[in-house]
């Protein structure tokens, strides 16, 4: 109830991601009217999303309709629409579709693709921010290699087989693992008459070590295990420039590519900026320690688009950070409209987790760490767990045990779409658009 008025309050969640989620599922039931939106009617496990560029999950298996989510659930609603602003004044949120009226706003926009204005990235580059941007890589990549198969020329058929990785965090790793698994099984069988040995997956990280959060252990493992997955690890490679058919380093050397897949940073969702709340780096808005916005007490900022101060510096944007903001933010905007003293966030650290391909992934929990089959077991529990719907997780352990058994990839196919990024008949690419919260474990 609303102390004021008397009346139930309403609390809209802006974004359908991981924060988002959460905390629409701990408002459920609590007395008061919610309302999520999203631009899209359907959350996106955003940690598997690398899988469908790799052709290894269709993207049924990680995306699951909203208003499912919330079917039993009489006091959640959700509606689909792209945000535009804020009216702070008379608290409405801004859509291109009606004004929607709130007593509380939580914003949960997610993140979107980094290019630290370097020149060419945004229209030549692959991003993997979205279900659109998996489906339009996975596409792209079985195009290439269909053109590849009727050249006989061996300049041309190595670019076209050159893929280029920009960026060692967890999900350039795990797509680089993916996709040589990809390429030297599957597709090796596929196209037998394809000299397969001019394929090259190669992973840029401009800084001196990959997997930077992980120990040093840890670290030395995965690039052994890249190494022998046959792909090439090139550290302290700055791209200075992105080309349509190259990608240009810092040195003045260059690599001959059809295919640069973006991993190397996010940023705040763009339209943080025309919200009227104070942003920091990276697009971020501020937030305090109960995740309010620093310009206006009655908006709540969670999950990547949230910058919030932890012992350590700025929260990491991972998917705990976004789930334990939303259920801290979902009791604290029923404590605020119930005229109660709010509640302090303090984000427990449950580790990190990336895997490297077959049976091999890395695992830290505080001070424990794994590496190998152990930790590649762990890597799959945490992530079916946390998949939405009995029907995705069935579905996925079926894809994975399917690949484990029988080396397979089951979803090597090339379905033309408005999302596609590029082709090889030139098609446009689109700016890179903001999907959910967190994007890795």
């Amino acid at each position: 109830m609303d102390a004021h008025s008397g009346r139930r309050g309403r609390v809209v969640i802006a974004g359908a991601g991981f924060g988002g989620i959460w905390a629409a599922r701990k408002l459920s039931g609590s007395g008061l009217d919610v309302l999520v939106v999203d631009k899209r009617n359907f959350h996106t496990f955003l940690p598997l999303l690398y899988q469908v560029a790799a052709a290894e999950l269709e993207p049924g298996q990680i995306a699951y309709p909203v208003r499912g989510i919330f079917r039993r659930k009489r006091d959640t609603r959700f509606a689909m629409a792209e945000i535009r602003g804020i009216d702070r004044q008379r608290r409405r949120l801004i859509t291109d579709g009606p004004e929607i009226p709130y007593d509380c706003l939580i914003l949960s926009l997610g993140s979107e693709t980094n290019f630290f204005g370097i020149p060419g990235a945004a229209r030549n580059c692959f991003g993997l921010k979205s279900l659109e941007e998996g489906i339009g890589l996975r596409n792209h990549i079985m195009s290439l290699f269909e053109e590849a198969s009727q050249t006989s020329d061996p300049s041309r058929q190595r670019e076209l087989l050159t893929f280029v990785v920009a960026g060692g965090g967890p999900t350039g790793v795990e797509y680089a693992g993916a996709l040589a698994e990809l390429i030297r099984g599957p597709l090796a069988e596929d196209f037998p008459l394809l000299n397969l040995s001019q394929a090259r997956v190669v992973l840029l990280e401009a800084g001196q070590a990959i997997l930077a959060p992980f120990p040093q252990a840890l670290r030395e493992y995965a690039l052994n295990k890249l190494g022998r997955k046959g792909v090439e690890v090139h550290l302290g490679a700055q791209v200075s420039r992105v080309a349509p058919e190259a990608v240009l380093m810092e040195d003045g050397s260059a690599l001959a590519t059809r295919t640069v897949v973006w991993t190397a940073g996010v940023r705040g969702p763009a339209v943080a900026a025309n919200l009227g709340l104070d942003t920091g780096p990276g697009g971020r808005i501020f937030v305090g320690e109960t995740l309010q916005s620093r310009s206006d007490p009655s908006i709540f900022v969670i999950g990547d688009m949230a910058h919030f101060e932890g012992p350590g510096g700025a929260l990491p944007m991972l998917a705990p950070v976004a789930m334990q903001q939303g259920k801290l933010a979902a009791v604290n905007a029923k404590r605020l409209l119930a005229g109660k003293k709010l509640k302090a966030f303090r984000y427990f650290d449950k580790g990190v987790m990336a895997t490297i391909g077959r049976a091999a992934a890395v695992t830290t929990f505080g001070k424990v760490s794994f590496t190998g089959y152990t930790a590649w077991a762990a890597w799959l529990f945490v992530h079916l767990l946390m998949l939405i719907g009995f029907r995705n997780r069935l579905a996925v352990l079926i894809n994975w045990a399917w690949d484990y058994f029988f080396f397979e990839r089951a979803v090597r196919l090339i379905v033309p779409c408005m999302a596609d990024r590029r082709s090889s008949a030139g098609f446009e690419r689109d700016a890179a658009r903001p999907e959910g919260d967190g994007g890795g474990i």
